[in-house]
């Protein structure tokens, strides 16, 4: 059941897009949002190759500290208008069965703290990464494979999201990664009104099979239409070409079945949907 979502945000102007779509599954769901921001320890001021004297170094802390300040006032004040306008009460724990949303202050890197607090949410919200601009990587990367729980990077848009779950892909290969991903999910699909399992012609499955997940969904009710695939300019590709034409708001998938950097280096299919996405995807490692 998904009744806490964690949302990292940082002074890159995607907070707000990453907030929207987070308040959306809370309201489906009746989640508590934590919205993290984290600001750099003192002693993270940049290095400039040679020691620097005391003085210098103070003052680059003072700078560092300032700026620091101004950006979580900022936030803070911006996640105080947005939660206003989407009408997420703000409290530090949830308040009934409705969403709620809490504004979090840490020290530490981004990716440090959602591996941390990561472990015990239901869902984590990040941005989709800006590759050319190197941000958000880590942040992904950090919440895919040292969480173990669900991953719902989300792309750029101008206005928030009319619905999120309700028609729904799922990308099933057999692996551990897919069934894991279906096991973490279950709230997900059994609250969709449509769910479509696609697989790809010519990729056996590398453990259970699409009539073994047949079974297990209707078990829990969900009656799921299956379709194959052709595998037409890539697993990934035609994962996300029939995703759209089945008109589908969420997609969910087992991620990065080889490391991180195999696959960004060599182009594996969970890395072409990172990059090539364009509705929100929950991975599961």
């Amino acid at each position: 059941m998904i009744r806490k979502i964690l949302v990292p945000v940082r002074g890159d102007g995607k907070g707000e897009n990453v907030l929207a779509h987070a308040s959306v599954m809370a309201r489906r769901y009746g989640a508590h949002i934590d919205v993290v921001h984290c600001r750099p320890k003192p002693d993270e001021a940049p290095s400039f190759g040679r020691p620097l004297p005391r003085f210098l170094r103070e003052q680059l802390a003072e700078s560092a500290a300032g700026v620091a300040d101004a950006e979580e006032e900022k936030l803070h004040r911006d996640f105080d208008r947005i939660a206003g306008d989407l009408k997420l009460p703000i409290g530090q724990r949830p308040d009934g069965p409705g969403p709620s949303a809490s504004w979090i202050e840490e020290v530490g890197k981004q990716a440090d703290v959602l591996k941390r607090r990561g472990r015990l949410a239901d869902l984590i919200v990040v941005a989709k990464p800006d590759r050319d601009r190197n941000l958000g990587v880590n942040s992904l990367v950090a919440a895919i494979f040292h969480t173990g729980r669900p991953v719902m990077m989300v792309p750029p848009r101008e206005e928030r999201p009319a619905a999120l779950g309700e028609r729904v892909t799922l990308a099933w290969n057999g692996s551990l990664e897919a069934a894991r991903a279906v096991a973490l999910t279950l709230d997900v699909l059994v609250n969709a009104a449509a769910v479509t399992v696609l697989t790809v012609e010519g990729r056996d499955a590398k453990g259970a099979s699409p009539e073994d997940l047949r079974d297990y969904l209707a078990v829990r009710g969900i009656a799921a239409a299956f379709e194959t695939l052709t595998a037409e300019g890539g697993v990934g590709a035609a994962l996300l070409r029939r995703s759209a034409e089945l008109g589908a708001d969420l997609m969910i998938m087992g991620a990065y079945s080889a490391s991180h950097e195999r696959e960004a280096i060599f182009g594996g299919n969970s890395q072409v949907i990172v990059d090539k996405a364009g509705l929100p995807i929950i991975f599961v490692h």
